[in-house]
């Protein structure tokens, strides 16, 4: 597996995101004991970068990371994310410091390590200046917690502001073939301070697998059942663009994922996903991405893809989503 630096920490090129082990996609939470053997083969393989949030379950998804990595710490480049549970009794979000510190404690008990290699604000907090966060993150990189700091979801003037409080590694943004929202104002920002860029669902919440073509099959809680670019006749508006990815694929002789997969690749260096699986066959068939080569033909082809229909989040998800906000200070 080849490597690559977000913001001077060192990860596999491609990563291991855990949350669908245990929210939010058909067959989450009944699989973990082959969603651990998937994370131990990632280790395996080469795969250094593993990805999980505290919000996940609530709670369960680190521990069952932390039972995957026993006794294999030190493979592992752990990240993890806070502030969407409120540790304080505050509504809402919560990145105040004193929710970080207990949300820090917590992680480290369930992640079974003394240390967080990356570790994420999940959302932009609204009622606590991004300073005062990175202050209190800034804290426990010295106290030996925490290693690197990390945003998701964040807009330009965020990163700015962050960053001139203590170095930002990366920014956790969704990003994909049909969600390519970090490349106008967030990535350009991003190379101009030397952060890296960690794309969560790369490949559509598996819709970019081609495996996707209706609803049919997916559990009645899944979360995708009301996304709404997987409603109101939206799948069926989007499977156009499945089929062009299904083609180049055909091309290139791979399969759909890892063609999703080797255009992010080929945006730049400084860019890591983090797909998700529960199997290893898809675990193995994801990794092989690095190794696909797409001609600047299929790359053109790719870029033109035609946009996708539906927001990639309902309102209310949207607003929490502070990549657009580059004026707001």
């Amino acid at each position: 597996m080849k490597t690559t630096s977000l913001g001077g920490l060192a990860v596999s090129r491609i990563g291991l995101g855990a949350m669908g082990m245990s929210a939010f996609y058909t067959g989450a939470g009944r699989r973990n004991d082959q969603s651990i053997r998937t994370i131990q083969h990632a280790l395996d393989l080469g795969v250094t970068h593993i990805d999980t949030a505290e919000v996940y379950g609530p709670f369960v998804n680190e521990e069952l990371v932390g039972r995957a990595i026993t006794g294999r710490r030190d493979e592992v480049v752990l990240a993890t994310k806070f502030g969407l549970v409120s540790h304080t009794g505050r509504p809402g979000p919560d990145s105040s410091p004193a929710g970080i510190r207990i949300a820090v404690e917590g992680s480290l008990r369930r992640l079974g390590t003394d240390y967080i290699d990356l570790y994420y604000q999940h959302r932009v907090d609204q009622d606590t200046p991004i300073e005062e966060t990175i202050g209190a993150l800034a804290d426990l990189v010295a106290e030996g917690k925490i290693r690197h700091i990390g945003l998701s979801e964040a807009g330009p003037a965020t990163i700015r502001r962050a960053h001139a409080v203590h170095p930002i590694a990366a920014v956790q943004s969704e990003y994909s073939l049909w969600t390519r929202d970090p490349e106008a104002e967030v990535l350009p920002v991003l190379r101009e301070l030397g952060v890296g860029l960690v794309p969560y669902s790369p490949l559509g919440h598996g819709f970019l697998t081609g495996g996707i073509r209706s609803l049919d099959g997916l559990d009645a809680d899944d979360w995708r059942r009301t996304n709404p670019r997987f409603t109101g006749g939206n799948l069926e508006r989007n499977l156009r663009i499945v089929d062009e990815v299904v083609a180049a694929a055909a091309e290139a002789e791979a399969t759909p994922a890892q063609v999703a997969l080797a255009w992010l690749l080929a945006q730049g260096h400084d860019i890591a996903p983090i797909p998700g699986t529960t199997r290893i066959d898809r675990l193995e068939e994801n990794i092989a991405a690095d190794r696909v080569g797409l001609t600047d033909g299929h790359i053109a082809r790719l870029n033109n893809l035609t946009p996708p229909a539906g927001d990639r989040y309902d309102e209310a998800n949207m607003a929490a989503i502070d990549t657009h906000q580059a004026d707001r200070v």
